[in-house]
């Protein structure tokens, strides 16, 4: 039998306490824990829902508002089951005797197993948030940071359960900037910051640091992009019809046209001359130029863009007026792009909770077949599995740990990055 002992299910348990413990930057996104039997006959994907946004008309009392009754378009976006983690190690009669009691192996594969869900959140926010802070400088300063807040404010992203993850580097130097002798707080944030490098909350955001952050590459050539017509009257969509019957849309990308895609690539940042940012709600420009990311080039002339150019221009539909992000403040037919990323460095994500899911999966694996299997949920329902065989030919005994989940942004516009010492 292959059989757990005691032993092994004391370390399975520490073993679950500690990754419990690593996922730092998982346990501040929010959570939607998936049903195995719907997973598994949707091919791992479920459409998840982004918010609605309202309209709005002044009433006249005595007067019929047919006419002003809106059609609601919920959008909604793809989340898929898509990260399939397994750490696996073999080990000898004589190993037995003292490593896997110690917990030396279990230990290593737990770091591991919660350095890739740690990883896979940290991608999404850095290659997919799309507001953008540029900072001319190296970090240091509480201004930095504010400017983040300011964007997030100025477009409408509520102001609760903000987060900011920091390379080591650049939260080092807001660190040395709380140190500062010239610095008076209350309670112990100098100290702290002196002692330990420790942030702490800053301008609305709950700041963490990062071992490993996610680089950007430098990118300066001109281009220009065409800013008339339908490349700024994105119209979001709820469902399409197409030969497979009535499918769902995503609408967090565009496929638009530049006048060269040469030397762009994925990540990329970027501004468009006369394009404007909106507050998300009362669709009044905040004067600041919108900021999007490159998600892929296409061919030669087009790329995919992040979020779309949803300009609700010349009798909008109801879709275009609930979910306009950008002012046309000019009526040229094509329009400088700016890019912002101009030096690589590395890039610090930022994002509100709840415009990034983490979603549980679970393995199916049967008991009694041939192999022992141990399984536990972690507090935000991130399921081990862990499972041992003994082959008697060898005298090896072979433990293998597994995790099954997926990350997705549900809104690119709640999240963004902010990069330092560009020009």
């Amino acid at each position: 039998m292959n059989a757990f002992s005691k032993e092994e299910v004391v370390a399975f348990e520490n073993l679950l306490e500690g990754f419990n413990d690593a996922l730092i930057l998982s346990k501040n996104i929010s959570i939607y824990n998936t049903n195995g039997v719907t997973m598994e006959r949707a091919r791992d994907t479920i459409w998840r829902p982004m918010p609605y946004i309202g309209e709005s008309f002044n009433r006249t009392v005595g007067s019929t508002i047919a006419s002003n009754v809106s059609t609601m378009t919920q959008l909604s976006v793809p989340s898929t089951l898509g990260f399939s983690k397994c750490s696996a190690w073999q080990m000898n009669s004589l190993q037995l005797r003292d490593a896997l009691q110690e917990g030396r192996l279990g230990d290593a594969a737990k770091q591991k197993l919660a350095s890739d869900i740690n990883l896979s959140v940290m991608d999404v926010a850095s290659a997919q948030g799309t507001l953008v802070v540029p900072i001319v400088g190296a970090p240091g300063d509480y201004d930095d940071i504010a400017l983040c807040d300011s964007i997030m404010n100025e477009q409408g992203v509520m102001s609760e359960d903000r987060y900011l993850a920091l390379s080591s580097r650049d939260y080092n130097g807001m660190a040395g900037n709380l140190a500062a002798a010239t610095r008076s707080f209350t309670g112990n944030k100098s100290a702290n910051a002196y002692e330990r490098s420790y942030v702490g909350p800053v301008a609305g955001f709950e700041t963490y640091k990062l071992d490993y952050a996610n680089r950007c590459v430098a990118a300066s050539a001109s281009r220009t992009i065409a800013t008339n017509g339908a490349q700024v009257r994105f119209v979001p969509r709820a469902t399409t019809t197409a030969t497979a019957g009535v499918l769902n849309v995503d609408n967090r990308y565009q496929t638009v046209t530049v006048s060269s895609t040469t030397g762009l690539t994925a990540g990329d940042m970027f501004t468009v001359d006369g394009i404007q940012a909106v507050h998300q709600i009362t669709k009044r420009t905040t004067g600041q130029l919108k900021t999007f990311r490159v998600i892929s080039i296409v061919d030669g002339t087009s790329m995919v863009i992040s979020p779309p150019m949803i300009g609700a221009n010349s009798s909008p539909t109801d879709a275009e007026q609930q979910y306009q992000n950008v002012f046309v403040a000019s009526t040229s037919a094509t329009a400088a792009i700016n890019l912002l990323n101009n030096r690589a460095t590395s890039i610090n994500p930022f994002w509100r909770k709840d415009a990034i899911e983490l979603l549980p999966g679970r393995y199916a694996v049967p008991d009694g077949a041939g192999a022992d299997v141990l399984r536990a949920s972690t507090d935000q329902g991130i399921e081990l599995v862990m499972t041992k065989r003994f082959d008697p030919l060898t005298f090896q005994t072979l433990y293998t740990l597994d995790t099954l989940y997926g990350v997705v942004m549900t809104n690119p516009e709640m999240c963004g990055v902010l990069i330092f010492n560009q020009v």
